[in-house]
């Protein structure tokens, strides 16, 4: 190899380093500022009390706030500070996987039950809209707080600090379900799938209630918070798309290929598809 090849490679790397500090700041404290506004709002204004979606929004922001704080600052504290508590802790190891996979799966667990609801609070049938109410929001919640946690427990056997890989999955068997079923369907496939699906429906839904005789208040009230969550679906889409892709591109390309350059831009392409990913969770 070069010298050349392996200072080009370097030059590159130090590029996606700085990027990630400096993306991992904005996104911090961006996501921060908006969450804290979207609860104070939908906490503080009446209109919004004991309305199923805008709990499930003030539920993800939550969620969210959590994931941004834990997986942020601990990306700034290994790329700016050269400061990784998971290679020094085995504890911490394990519970930021945890911590991570479990609020990633809550947060979009949140998102598709925001679009379901809001399919069930605009249609036209009153058995469907029926079904929506703030008790089964809370209910659907906690069920999957409880699920997903417990989904996540596994990674305190699997998780460990590896010389080569640092905290990293030791055990074939459950690295093949994170790589193809965790990654692919839980965080990607299956959550686009419903929520798209869903917020089409309600879409459907809201063009048609200028049909139905109601009040003029309820009838603002849907289609602001079927904008609401129309426009977080398009973002999560989109944001999550592209990661879904890197991850099969990493798994299928990246591991046969031992150019150093090619790794780095391989390498700096993925810190910027994952940072789009983290923005995904500062928006709601």
């Amino acid at each position: 190899m070069s010298s050349s090849s392996l200072s080009t490679a370097q030059v590159i790397l130090t590029v996606s380093q700085y990027y990630t500090i400096c993306i991992s700041f904005i996104i911090l404290f961006s996501g921060i500022f908006g969450h804290m506004t979207i609860i104070f709002v939908l906490t503080h204004l009446k209109i919004f009390r004991n309305n199923p979606s805008a709990f499930y929004l003030i539920a993800e922001s939550v969620v969210d706030l959590l994931q941004i704080i834990i997986i942020l600052t601990s990306r700034i504290a290994m790329n700016g500070f050269a400061n990784d508590l998971t290679q020094a802790s085995s504890l911490w190891c394990e519970l930021r996987a945890l911590f991570v996979q479990s609020l990633t799966l809550i947060s979009l667990n949140i998102v598709c039950f925001a679009a379901i609801d809001q399919y069930l609070s605009t249609s036209y049938y009153p058995f469907l809209r029926q079904k929506s109410t703030i008790k089964l929001a809370k209910i659907l919640t906690i069920i999957a707080i409880i699920i997903w946690i417990l989904h996540g427990t596994p990674v305190f056997f699997f998780f460990k600090i590896q010389s080569t890989y640092g905290c990293y999955v030791y055990n074939l068997n459950f690295l093949n379900y994170v790589t193809y079923f965790y990654y692919l369907i839980l965080t990607g496939i299956l959550p686009i799938i419903i929520s798209t699906f869903f917020s089409v429906l309600a879409y459907q839904n809201v063009r048609r209630i200028v049909r139905r005789h109601m009040p003029i208040r309820r009838r603002k009230l849907d289609q602001q918070l079927t904008a609401m969550i129309l426009v977080r679906i398009v973002f999560f889409v989109v944001m999550i798309l592209p990661y879904i892709l890197q991850r099969i591109f990493t798994l299928g390309i990246f591991i046969k290929n031992d150019n150093v350059i090619y790794q780095a831009i391989i390498q700096l392409i993925g810190a910027i598809i994952i940072s789009f990913f983290h923005l995904n969770y500062t928006v709601c």
